[in-house]
């Protein structure tokens, strides 16, 4: 019997990845990954005001290059064994569409325009939008924010919406509605575009857009017209049901299977963000918490409905039934810089050298800086008199979003190297995974096990050494390089039917793990000292510095 085959497809903050695998056993047998031209150049974006958008052709260009390309390296009867394609995106990265469906960035009237782009999910230019949500929701009837830890974050769906409406003119006439990127490509595949009929992620919606059944949906008029008359009637251009990712979105279309060379009975699943998908690739179970670190870090935990969803869980980006997998609560929480803390900071080395320099003498040094750091890190010794830095260069995500706030360092002095701030940094990105952990805990969500995928999982000893003994808690590390697309496949295996369940798909297609990290005992006295310094040096930026006043800024 022939084996049916899966493409689980992973949108990543720089480039898009397809992976092809063998729907029985999960083994990969090809994949191919495509950077996305504009982002790479920098275009539409402004890191100064943290305006970060994706124009919707790097998407197009992409999800055809990768499939093909990874298509090229198999066999024809692999290629019409396919039978399902589902996609994992970055979130909450949403964009304003025209009637059809269409982003209006693809209109040539918006072409340039970044409004009519994705916006995505590090753009922080609706912070005081995020702010205005959160003291309506806390004085309305509902508190609309109760399921997505009781605030609000300016990364979301509606403050993006509100703060696009308000400063664009020409969007605000020619929207008719707002699509998050996981659900626009996966309609995209099947020809369905149509913003009142396609599929929408119960992932995205739960966690993003304040979706739940106790609101019969999205939050009323009444309360979007109440935050602006901008957003009045928008409700109803939207979605009131929503789908988990076990369920088909519609099957290939006819235009996109010939592009791609495959059947138009291939099955496109609904597709959902890529921590969550990637959750499922890393064989997620109850209570486990699984890091994706990466640029950022995007936790996720899954568990019974029946044992943890009477509880709201202050503080975190969402508890959502089915976000992970049907039947079980899933809740999201995560750091807004992990992997950018690191990149920052050679950047900051590396950049003056590479200008006063030019780039072929200092090409060299920008791959060898981060691993020189890791290496010269590592034989530091841990003292409770050590430097402690903030991790907040791109806000706090978690616990208690608010992007507002800013990094720091203290207990600097001139024999303070490169090194040893490096070390800060580790550190501080460690203790913010640390303060997440405590918050559920305290809450009463237990943590049976971590688990961690992702780049910087993958390829930094240094830094997952350092977590394990800030944690005092195992880090397993999962095996498959490309977790986030492996779930898709998982996803895109059930959606097609190949397996009756997402654990059904777990168990056939997952490939265990590579590597453990226990906590050293004699540095996690130590950094239970360091921790509480962090805690305190937080406490002080965030309430009493002064530094950190809201300033809005419209463009």
């Amino acid at each position: 019997m022939n084996s049916p085959y899966v493409i689980g497809i992973d949108f990543g903050t720089d480039s898009v990845r397809a992976l092809v695998v063998d729907a029985r056993t999960g083994q990969a047998v090809s994949t191919h990954v495509h950077e996305y031209a504009r982002w790479k150049q920098g275009l539409y974006c402004n890191p100064a005001h943290s305006q970060f958008r994706q124009h919707p052709l790097d998407y197009l260009e992409g999800l055809e290059a990768t499939i093909t390309g990874a298509l090229a390296q198999v066999s024809d009867e692999i290629r019409q064994q396919v039978v399902g394609i589902s996609i994992d995106t970055t979130g909450s990265t949403p964009c304003a569409v025209d009637e059809t469906g269409q982003p209006l960035a693809l209109r040539p009237d918006f072409a340039e325009n970044p409004n009519g782009m994705f916006i995505l999910w590090k753009d922080h230019t609706a912070n005081a939008e995020a702010e205005a949500i959160n003291d309506l929701a806390h004085h309305w009837d509902i508190d609309y924010t109760k399921y997505v830890g009781g605030i609000y974050s300016s990364e979301w769906f509606w403050a993006k919406i509100l703060r696009t409406l308000r400063v664009d003119e020409a969007v605000r006439q020619h929207a008719f509605s707002w699509i998050e990127h996981c659900d626009w490509i996966s309609a995209v595949l099947t020809g369905n575009t149509n913003p009142l009929s396609l599929r929408r992620s119960r992932c995205a919606a739960g966690h993003k857009a304040l979706w739940h059944s106790e609101f019969d949906g999205l939050p009323s008029d009444e309360f979007l017209t109440r935050l602006d008359p901008l957003l009045s009637g928008l409700r109803d251009r939207l979605f009131t049901d929503t789908y988990t990712a076990d369920q088909a979105m519609g099957t290939l279309s006819a235009e996109w299977a010939q592009k791609l060379g495959l059947s138009s009975n291939v099955v496109i699943g609904v597709g959902a963000f890529d921590a969550h998908m990637g959750a499922i690739g890393a064989q997620i179970e109850p209570y486990a918490f699984v890091r994706i670190i990466g640029t950022s870090t995007c936790d996720i935990l899954m568990a019974p409905n029946d044992e943890i969803g009477h509880r709201l869980i202050r503080g975190i980006c969402g508890q959502v039934d089915g976000s992970v997998a049907p039947g079980m609560l899933g809740l999201e929480a995560g750091q807004s810089a992990f992997g950018d803390v690191y990149a920052w900071f050679a950047q900051l080395i590396t950049k003056p050298v590479r200008e006063l320099l030019g780039p072929e003498a200092t090409d060299s040094l920008q791959q060898r800086l981060i691993p020189y750091l890791s290496e010269q890190a590592a034989q530091l010794p841990v003292t409770p008199q050590d430097v402690v830095a903030l991790d907040w260069v791109n806000g706090r995500r978690t616990p208690d979003a608010n992007h507002t706030l800013k990094a720091a360092l203290t207990g600097l002095n001139l024999g303070t190297d490169a090194p040893r701030i490096f070390k800060a940094l580790v550190e501080a990105t460690a203790f913010g995974s640390r303060s997440i952990v405590d918050r559920f805990v305290q809450e009463g969500v237990p943590i049976k096990k971590v688990i961690a995928i992702g780049g910087v999982a993958k390829k930094s000893p240094f830094v997952m050494q350092t977590l394990a003994d800030v944690l005092n808690k195992p880090i397993q590390v999962a095996r498959a390089d490309q977790a986030c697309a492996l779930g898709a496949a998982m996803c895109a295996a059930v959606a097609a039917g190949v397996h009756p369940t997402m654990e059904a798909a777990q168990q056939a297609m997952g490939s265990g793990f590579d590597a453990e990290y226990q906590p050293r005992p004699d540095r996690v006295a130590v950094y239970e000292s360091l921790y509480q310094k962090y805690r305190q040096l937080g406490d002080f930026i965030e309430t009493k510095s002064g530094i950190n006043a809201t300033t809005t800024q419209y463009a």
